[in-house]
């Protein structure tokens, strides 16, 4: 009886290590908790993990499109003449990226996944060109920052991924020198999860998270990680007029807003995606607002970036829209007082010896003409104090001469 006791301990203590990620790094390990998954904040049919050069998502993407309306309503181009990111790097953690694709610039993949750094399910390609899409002939769509700098971090190959990877993820982006980290994903509070956050923090990145899809079939929902941790900039999504999109989580305490719905991006294969939906691509507009704001103002750390970006929205609407819609015009231009530091006065630089040398003697041309100066000076002072004491002697005599 014992032997099947310790028969069946063994394979329960084994089995969350066999199905867990790659040991994660020593500041973020959870013990021998078991895995489990997260589902992440994008919907579809799960991608079957496969590694190749070349993959395409489920839904196909189209080679036409018109300015998406997300994009006139932030209006980001109007501040390109002071910032279009340069300078900051944007790690995108994420289902990969179509590096390939004519508007998108990876600088770096990375795959956890062992699955192959291409985007198997499109996502992350949607969330790349929506942070840092560039110009195109032809072509009338753009992304918010796009001289940012783009890191992939391949997490998920399906549509539920595991959440010791996404840890992972986000403690690697922090270590390649990401300034912002986009995370379009939602899971439950870990430990290992918490810690990574707290490590990425800690290395002055700003974290952009979704705030998580729910539908009215999920009854009351529970707030999305990493999401809800204090620290992140967690982003709900708005519709086209202005109000929160019904499926925006907002047990989740959301700090900013952006287009959520009936959304535009680059999707893999070199084409576009029109119908897309979902705090996801939300979270992308702000990681390009604050690539934007880290660009404009390089002396600011995470904490101050992310306040810059609450105190400049447009103004909330109620429970779950947080500080409003995001204005990138405000958040990159706007003079907010708390930020004005005073400079330090500077020791000055020590006089030379030539700045210190003894004058030459005056000419004694210009000491004689001093003196004549002076004496005449000193003689029509003279004069004058006499006939101040004088006059008035003479006109008492009538200018008749004294007694002797």
């Amino acid at each position: 009886m014992r032997g099947l006791v310790g028969v069946a301990l063994a394979a329960a203590t084994a089995l969350p290590i066999a199905l867990a990620a790659p040991p994660a790094p020593a500041y973020a390990r959870a013990g021998k908790a078991a895995a489990h998954t997260g589902k992440s904040a994008y919907a579809g049919k799960a991608a079957r993990a496969r590694k190749s050069d070349t993959c395409a998502p489920s839904k196909p993407g189209s080679l036409t499109l018109s300015e998406p309306w997300a994009q006139r309503r932030l209006d980001f181009t109007s501040v390109w003449p002071l910032t279009r990111g340069r300078g900051v790097t944007v790690a995108i953690v994420d289902s990969g990226v179509d590096a390939r694709h004519p508007q998108i610039r990876v600088a770096k993949a990375v795959d956890l996944t062992g699955t192959g750094t291409q985007d198997c399910m499109g996502h992350g390609t949607s969330v790349a060109g929506i942070i840092a899409g560039i110009a195109r002939k032809g072509s009338p769509f753009v992304g918010v920052a796009p001289d940012a700098r783009l890191i992939s971090i391949k997490q998920t190959n399906a549509e539920r991924g595991n959440p010791a990877l996404l840890a992972k993820a986000i403690a690697k982006a922090a270590d390649l020198g990401a300034q912002v980290i986009n995370v379009s994903v939602k899971a439950t509070d870990r430990m290992d999860l918490r810690k990574a956050v707290g490590y990425a923090l800690s290395k002055d990145a700003v974290i952009v998270a979704a705030a998580g899809n729910v539908t009215k079939e999920d009854g009351t929902p529970s707030p999305a990680y990493p999401a809800a941790y204090p620290g992140v900039l967690a982003v709900g999504a708005s519709t086209a007029d202005d109000e929160l999109a019904e499926f925006s989580n907002i047990s989740t305490p959301v700090a900013v807003l952006a287009p959520g719905q009936d959304l535009t991006s680059t999707w893999p294969g070199g084409t576009y995606q029109k119908e897309l939906k979902g705090t996801s691509q939300a979270t992308a507009y702000i990681s390009g607002v604050v690539a934007l704001v880290r660009a404009r103002y390089p002396q600011l750390d995470n904490v101050r970036v992310r306040r810059r970006v609450v105190l400049t929205a447009d103004g909330t609407k109620g429970t779950g829209t947080g500080a409003g819609i995001v204005n990138p015009r405000l958040a990159v231009t706007m003079l907010l007082p708390s930020e004005v530091v005073a400079v330090a006065p500077q020791q000055p630089e020590p006089l030379t010896e030539a700045a210190i040398a003894k004058a030459p003697p005056p000419d004694e041309r210009t000491i004689g003409m001093a003196a004549i100066v002076a004496g005449g000076s000193l003689g029509a002072a003279a004069l004058v104090i006499v006939a101040a004491v004088l006059t008035p002697l003479g006109r008492r005599r009538r200018w008749q001469p004294g007694r002797s």
